[in-house]
């Protein structure tokens, strides 16, 4: 049988909201099964349209991990989802960590952010928060595997696609990025701290008047909690902008937000999406612990 979040207990759940339309997804998917989250929202992030969205929503700063879990306490949270971007960028320059991060910190062999917010999760579990799987309310924007569009990929478009994704999995295992930006099987940028939008439209500003095949993958044992690969109406917008014409994602570990609206986009603008089966290497961690059985 598999796992299900406790709906009995509506008062158990948190979010900790970071931009973009992610946490607003969950607090409708959250609600749609009668759960009323209390929402952590980051100041240096997340949108002030969440205060009309959410009941109960409380502000902090980027580094303020006493504080968060202190409020999470308060509501009586017991199980959490982390939904949103955090800029990289913003994790490593303008975060300034309270005494429980800046100690997490000291304590980290490796400071990317895999390693940073893997590493808080275990705090929040030792404070008896359990952090869940960020797509547990929105399975039905997880891809199952096969062509999106009214247009499979090409000819051309499918080799291109073959050999950046085999690269982005290399690239995605040494937890640089997930997206790359191929042309003629040349990988034309590869993301950084950026994010895909960005890199979409630094490929098309390298490569002008070149078509171009977006790849995007999940990580080597993708942490379902945290950093799930996204695309959304931006995403197709800039690849329109940049010349790109076809994209690849993974199978049930990509959100596709705004789905609908976005594949009828990739359509009228002649875009092949595509989602595949993820790697061996790319399946996930257990990211249904800490949810209740019921």
């Amino acid at each position: 049988m598999p796992f299900m979040p406790d709906t009995n207990a509506p008062t158990s759940w948190g979010l900790i909201a970071g931009n973009g339309r992610f946490p607003f997804l969950v607090l409708e998917g959250a609600r749609s099964q009668g759960i009323d989250m209390a929402v952590i929202a980051l100041k240096e992030e997340a949108s002030p349209e969440l205060e009309k969205a959410a009941k109960r929503l409380h502000w902090v700063s980027l580094g303020e991990l006493s504080k968060t879990i202190d409020l999470m306490h308060r509501e009586g949270v017991t199980q959490a989802v982390m939904a949103g971007q955090v800029k990289h960028n913003k994790i490593f320059s303008a975060i300034r960590p309270d005494w429980k991060l800046a100690k997490l910190l000291f304590s980290l062999p490796q400071k990317n952010t895999d390693a940073l917010i893997g590493a808080v999760a275990r705090v929040l579990e030792e404070e008896g928060i359990r952090l869940v799987d960020s797509t547990l309310f929105l399975k039905p924007l997880l891809p199952e595997a096969g062509v999106l569009t009214r247009r499979a990929p090409n000819e051309h478009e499918a080799e291109d696609i073959a050999y950046g994704r085999a690269l982005a999995q290399q690239i995605a295992g040494m937890d640089i990025g997930q997206t790359v930006v191929i042309a003629d099987k040349a990988c034309v940028a590869v993301e950084a701290m950026e994010g895909t939008d960005q890199v979409i439209a630094r490929a098309g500003r390298i490569a002008p008047g070149r078509p171009l095949v977006v790849v995007k993958v999940s990580k080597p044992g993708q942490d379902m909690r945290f950093d799930v690969p996204v695309i959304g109406l931006a995403t197709v917008e800039h690849m329109r902008d940049s010349g790109a014409t076809a994209l690849a994602v993974d199978a049930g570990r990509t959100l596709l937000f705004d789905k609908t609206k976005l594949i009828e986009l990739a359509d009228s603008e002649g875009i092949a999406i595509q989602a595949f089966p993820p790697s061996a290497l790319a399946e996930p961690k257990d990211a249904t612990r800490g949810i209740n059985k019921e």
